[in-house]
């Protein structure tokens, strides 16, 4: 069946989703913040490690571990900010 959107109410409003499906998307949106630092981590560590390889260097592997430590940071930052200021204007 293909997908239909919702018939408004009466007074021209959407129907609401449901309290435990808002709280699984929520959820979901923190699982999201609980990964991106251990998945930018080893993303970095793994180019750092396949330079380090690849060029015969020994210093692509901790640049590679910071670049990642960094990335992932930011992205959980922004990830848990964007996440608060949804849940502050409910």
């Amino acid at each position: 069946m293909p997908y239909q959107n919702p018939l408004p109410q009466k007074d021209g409003r959407l129907p609401q989703g449901s309290a435990a499906l808002r709280g699984l998307a929520q959820a979901e949106s923190l699982m999201q913040i609980a990964l991106v630092l251990p998945c930018a981590l080893v993303i970095g560590w793994g180019a750092g490690w396949w330079i380090d390889h690849h060029f015969h260097s020994h210093w692509a592997t901790l640049t590679g571990l910071i670049f990642g430590i960094v990335s992932g940071m930011v992205t959980a930052v922004r990830m848990a900010l964007e996440a608060g200021n949804r849940k502050g204007r409910r």
